[in-house]
């Protein structure tokens, strides 16, 4: 009985595999097997992020939400400008960018698959400016461009539904089934399927992929490092940036050991930083003006 446990454990392992697809982590290189596809997984989300949308409030300070927008389409067109060049131009149409800025105290954000991006205003006061910014939007950038959400739907769904599969390959009825398990399974993770509750492993190529993304994007890779101090002087419960992240010393450890390859993407460019407004109104905020210029 043990050896045909095993047995069909094994089959239903290969059944899994030769129905999924395997690809490679952008820029880290990891391989990854997943078992849902893209339509799925954008569709998943879309849905969620329509409703979410629909009980938000987006935020009325105008430079704020201007500057979200900014930072987010300059990480937004790295992106798609480093897919492009490394052979994955198919790639870019998975993506349609959106950029919200939303009334809420809460010091988060979160991108959904396919580049919906959502800031909470709660976060601004840490991250302080546009390079701040950058780091955090390039974190959870990373997430979307990693695939990390259908990782993680993939690896449920292999650890509930393993032998279920192979029970429904064998009745000729698996892609039904496992259509109808997918979309039950994603409705039983909820909106963390999406915006929290990755693994630590992921979190971590992230942070690094993130990292990189801001370099591209022609931000300092440096103030990530004293971003991230700042983040922890909140304390790890008051944001789900950091569920299931590294300790606030190991990240910054990493950081640090990251830095000098992140800075070999990154050139300065002409633009105009700016300071992320103290008030809420679209008749009085403030703004201070930088000039960068490439050297």
């Amino acid at each position: 009985m043990k050896k045909l446990s095993h047995l069909l454990a094994i089959l239903a392992a290969v059944l899994l595999t030769a129905c999924g697809t395997t690809s490679k982590v952008p820029i880290t290189g990891r391989t990854q097997h997943l078992l849902v596809d893209d339509a799925t997984v954008l569709s998943l989300s879309q849905e969620q992020y329509d409703s979410y949308l629909k009980s938000a409030k987006k935020s009325t300070n105008t430079a704020n939400t201007q500057m979200v927008q900014r930072v987010g389409q300059r990480l937004a067109s790295a992106v798609v400008k480093y897919l492009t060049q490394n052979g994955l131009a198919a790639e870019t149409s998975y993506y349609q960018w959106e950029f919200n800025l939303i009334q809420d105290p809460q010091v988060n954000a979160f991108c959904m698959p396919g580049g919906k991006i959502v800031v909470y205003e709660g976060l601004l006061p840490v991250t302080q400016d546009e390079a701040g910014l950058a780091v955090v939007l390039g974190h959870e950038i990373a997430h979307a461009v990693a695939k990390h959400s259908a990782e993680r739907l993939s690896n449920s769904y292999k650890q509930q539904y393993g032998m279920q599969v192979l029970g429904a390959v064998a009745q000729s009825a698996g892609v039904s089934a496992g259509t109808q398990q997918l979309a039950s399974l994603a409705a039983s993770l909820g909106s963390e399927l999406f915006t929290a509750g990755f693994s630590r492993k992921q979190e971590s190529e992230a942070d690094y992929i993130g990292l990189i993304f801001a370099a591209m994007a022609g931000y300092d890779p440096g103030v990530a490092t004293s971003f991230w101090q700042r983040m922890a002087a909140q304390g790890s419960g008051t944001s789900s940036i950091f569920s299931d992240h590294p300790s606030d010393a190991k990240r910054i450890e990493d950081i640090q050991k990251w830095l000098p390859e992140a800075r070999k993407y990154y050139v300065p460019v002409t633009t105009t930083t700016t300071k992320q407004s103290t008030t809420t109104s679209k008749k009085s905020t403030t703004t201070k003006k930088t000039t960068t210029t490439r050297k």
